[in-house]
């Protein structure tokens, strides 16, 4: 887990043309995204249409990788920060919790920008798989060049899910992406660029990271321009 600094981030939407800016509390994030092997060691279960120990989880939906989050925290005998709800339709975040949960889509933007100001923290293709030279298929984590906060494959590879609701006015449950993937072409590959998918749903260029709060420093929770 890399110890992100504190920071503010201003979020944009391309649809509503809107911006906001968000403060973000220090936090940890995982150093690349959840592998298939870690994933299998706290499921059982190996999703996807790729297969490799060191390979990005995809095929996961936002659902599952809540679960992950809580059966990884009760692993490693932590509070879990996420209560799934009977009915399926959700969970309820507990913000002071210890445990692992997914980053707010402000905490990974500031996470993935790690200082700079650019669409990008380095020469797209040093820093990510994408279209033009991924071959086609997603690749194993941490094979291009880090950011300046060791964050690996925070674009390309596989994009990944946030916790925030995409805006729930107009497209209900649909949840955050964010980082562009192996198949996407370079403008997708930027540290703005939103994408939405159904809390459901199964993708094979979607997959996550993990985040943890820093005890005594509550995360900004999203605010009213998107809860």
């Amino acid at each position: 887990m890399a110890e992100i600094p504190p920071g503010r981030v201003v979020l944009s939407d391309r649809r509503t043309r809107t911006r906001w800016p968000v403060d973000v509390a220090p936090f940890l994030l995982s150093a690349a995204p959840v592998t298939q092997e870690f994933y299998a060691q706290v499921t059982g279960e190996r999703p996807g249409g790729f297969q490799g120990a060191r390979l990005p989880v995809e095929g996961v939906s936002w659902t599952d990788a809540v679960r992950f989050c809580a059966a990884l925290s009760e692993h490693e005998g932590l509070r879990p920060a996420y209560r799934l709800r009977p009915d399926g339709s959700g969970a309820e975040w507990d913000p002071g919790a210890d445990g692992y949960r997914l980053p707010t889509e402000a905490e990974w933007e500031h996470a993935c920008r790690a200082g700079t100001t650019g669409p990008r923290y380095g020469e797209l293709g040093a820093i990510a798989w994408y279209r033009e030279n991924s071959g086609g298929r997603i690749r194993p984590v941490g094979g291009r060049r880090p950011n300046a906060w060791g964050l690996y494959d925070m674009l390309g590879n596989a994009w990944e899910w946030c916790w925030d609701l995409y805006d729930p006015q107009v497209y209900g449950p649909y949840r955050v992406l964010r980082g562009g993937g192996w198949a996407d072409a370079h403008w997708s590959c930027r540290a703005s660029v939103r994408r939405r998918s159904h809390p459901a749903f199964r993708i094979d260029d979607v997959g996550f990271r993990i985040a943890r709060s820093v005890p005594g420093e509550a995360p900004r929770r999203p605010g009213a321009a998107n809860p």
